[in-house]
């Protein structure tokens, strides 16, 4: 999976949907829940955001984490730009059929041709954001763990276990921290059959702010190309 499957690359806080009254709060079930989330995801244009991206790898005890801003456009092909900035710069663009990562240490850039693997950019990247959950459902099975304070909010943690063979092959399960103001993720947690994880945490998130199109380009003079 390229740069971890887990840059799903968006998220969100901002009020697309109502937010419930704390005082009198309803205990909802699943299929409220992807109710929820579907009538969030109608009007989920664009989002951005700082990202906090941790990798853990428990056979060496190693935790690496990354951290940078992510934008996202919604579109019928999804546009996804993550600018890490720490500890080292780096830029991965997810547009139409193709992934980039670029290297400005050593001014290259390494392509991926996605267009065989369509379906990664809604089954990892996008995971929660912008796509109906009758999708997700053909892909995970999905089950409401419980409700969870994160941070300032209150989500609704939801696990997602693979169905398909293909994802299956990557990952065990994957933990989903929904907001319940926003009805978007806020944390996604990935867990591979080896025992490492993954973690995506967004904050300081904008929704459906306009983002220009020069945004979602990677410009890099006279840099190396290499076709992965």
């Amino acid at each position: 999976m390229i740069a971890g499957a887990a840059l799903a690359a968006c998220l969100l806080t901002a009020g697309i949907c109502p937010a419930r009254s704390k005082s009198n709060k309803e205990h909802l079930t699943l299929s409220q829940i992807l109710s929820r989330m579907n009538e969030s995801a109608k009007h989920l244009k664009t989002v951005s955001a700082d990202l906090e991206y941790t990798k853990v790898t428990v056979l060496v005890n190693d935790k690496s984490t990354e951290t940078g801003q992510m934008y996202f456009r919604n579109s019928r092909s999804p546009e996804i730009l993550i600018d890490f900035k720490s500890p080292d710069s780096k830029i991965i663009l997810f547009k139409k059929d193709k992934a980039q990562i670029y290297l400005p240490k050593i001014n290259q850039i390494q392509e991926w041709n996605l267009s065989k693997h369509a379906s990664l950019i809604q089954e990892f990247l996008l995971l929660g954001f912008g796509t109906d959950t009758k999708e997700l459902e053909k892909t995970y099975t999905m089950k409401y763990l419980q409700e969870e304070q994160l941070g300032n909010d209150m989500t609704v943690l939801l696990e997602l276990i693979p169905i398909k063979e293909s994802v299956a092959a990557q990952l065990t399960k994957v933990h989903l921290w929904v907001s319940e103001e926003s009805w978007l993720p806020l944390q996604q947690k990935f867990f591979e059959a080896g025992g490492d994880y993954s973690i995506a945490r967004y904050s300081s998130v904008k929704v459906n702010r306009y983002i220009p199109s020069s945004k979602f380009r990677i410009l890099a003079k006279d840099a190396k190309r290499l076709t992965m």
